[in-house]
């Protein structure tokens, strides 16, 4: 298998930069909120793909390797799993959990699933939660994806839907603004909205080599900031998501990043209950089959 390239040759070298200096560290401190704040719908999309025993899976955008084992688990000992991401501190992270597991039937890759050589024919399920929204060219990436997959070989998958039935991730954004300029939106750049229209996601995908192409719509109710209170979600709200992109891009001094607090904190107030910060959340789960 082919690594990274060199960050000159790499199409996604921005999202490499970004997941390496940035994200992946901080996504690594915050692993158990993350995980608890997403694994509704990272389970959704395991169920979706059905793995069995003694199957291949690729885990595209493993992170920090909670997917990755738990596919691990579903196709048993004479399966297989591997996980990429271009994050190097995060598979650090999913190593360290795989190597603590006992689990054998795992391996971890830094590698750009865009353009990586990952075998012909070599998969029979290509899964990813939220991994899948950041390639610079989305119909390069899932053609050399497909080219990974056996003969009728499954693509399961989350994505976000649009921010706005996402108000987690908007009313944060919302309050940030009162401060900050927003920069403007871009539904075609990498980011996490970036499969939020479910008619582009079915034309990447019929581009790319799949056909039954199914984009279902589900939604649940997300822990912010995996529990822990109004403090610890108006604290992970500005590390993650659209005003944490906002806040960062701003380089805010002590006086101004008070006052986004301030404000963040009293647009979240009215969801909190038991203890934590409930809101709804709103994804895509695809599912496709390789053309033959």
């Amino acid at each position: 298998m082919v690594a990274l390239p060199t960050p000159s040759d790499d199409p996604n070298a921005e999202q490499v930069k970004y997941w390496n200096e940035v994200a992946g560290p901080l996504w690594v401190a915050r692993e158990e909120a993350l995980d608890a704040a997403i694994s509704p719908a990272g389970r959704q999309a395991i169920d979706a793909a059905a793995p069995s025993a003694g199957e291949h899976v690729l885990d595209v955008g493993c992170g920090c390797g909670s997917t990755t084992l738990e596919l691990a688990r579903r196709v048993g000992p004479t399966g297989d799993v591997l996980g990429i991401d271009l994050s190097e501190p995060m598979l650090a992270r999913a190593r360290a959990r795989a190597d603590a597991s006992g689990l054998t039937n795992v391996r971890f890759l830094r590698a750009d699933a865009q353009i990586a050589d990952l075998g012909r024919e070599r998969f029979d399920v290509l899964y990813s939660r939220f991994g899948v929204m950041f390639f610079a060219d989305p119909p390069a990436a899932f053609s050399n994806l497909r080219r990974s997959l056996r003969r009728h070989g499954r693509v399961a998958f989350v994505c976000w839907q649009p921010v706005q039935r996402n108000p987690w991730m908007l009313l944060p954004a919302l309050a940030v603004g009162r401060h900050l300029p927003l920069p403007p939106p871009d539904p075609g750049a990498p980011g996490p909205f970036a499969f939020a229209d479910p008619d582009r996601v079915r034309d990447v995908l019929a581009r790319s080599g799949f056909s039954d192409v199914a984009v279902d719509g589900a939604d649940f109710s997300l822990a912010v900031g995996g529990g822990g209170g109004l403090d610890r979600a108006t604290e992970f709200t500005l590390e993650v998501g659209p005003a944490a992109s906002a806040l960062r891009a701003a380089n805010a001094g002590p006086e101004l990043r008070q006052a986004v607090v301030a404000s963040v904190r009293e647009a979240l107030a009215p969801y909190e209950r038991d203890g934590a910060v409930w809101m709804d959340a709103a994804v895509w789960l695809v599912s496709a089959k390789a053309r033959e």
